[in-house]
């Protein structure tokens, strides 16, 4: 799905998010857009940091977006719960964000609240010896194909 159609009108601020998981992938977009002023204001002030926490040397080249469960958050709820996984590479090395995100929705409008890290599985090692198929899945855990990731 296109920008405009998705995320587009939320980054611009011209509409709020209807539900907690539509607000978790315009602030994963957000991310990607290095949009801070969006994460900001998406923010819950309880909880808001000063500091996005973005890192110019190691800033994260973000890769996909899973979302793995939604608990409420819906447009008539006022709490809601996504968790997913943000996929990304960082000096050409992939990694993966596993959390599960809170949020609270107050006059209307959806916030994040915080997020608490889940424990992603380690990569499959690779041995020397180990020959992987250029369209086999990446054995990094990305979800791509080796020759689209990794090689």
């Amino acid at each position: 799905m296109a920008l405009n159609q998705c995320c587009g009108p939320l980054l611009a601020g011209e509409q709020y998010a209807a539900t907690a998981e539509q607000l978790m992938r315009s602030r994963y977009s957000a991310y990607v857009l290095n949009n801070d002023k969006y994460l900001t204001s998406t923010w819950h002030p309880s909880m808001r940091s000063h500091d996005i926490g973005h890192d110019d040397q190691q800033k994260p080249d973000w890769q996909g977006l899973e979302i793995l469960k939604t608990v409420a958050g819906k447009p008539d709820d006022t709490e809601g719960a996504v968790e997913f996984i943000a996929h990304f590479k960082v000096n050409n090395r992939a990694g993966k964000l596993h959390e599960k995100s809170r949020f609270i929705k107050e006059e209307g409008r959806w916030y994040y609240l915080d997020g608490e890290p889940q424990e992603v599985p380690p990569p499959k090692t690779i041995t020397r010896n180990e020959k992987i198929g250029r369209n086999e899945p990446c054995p990094c855990g990305s979800g791509k194909k080796y020759k689209r990731c990794c090689l």
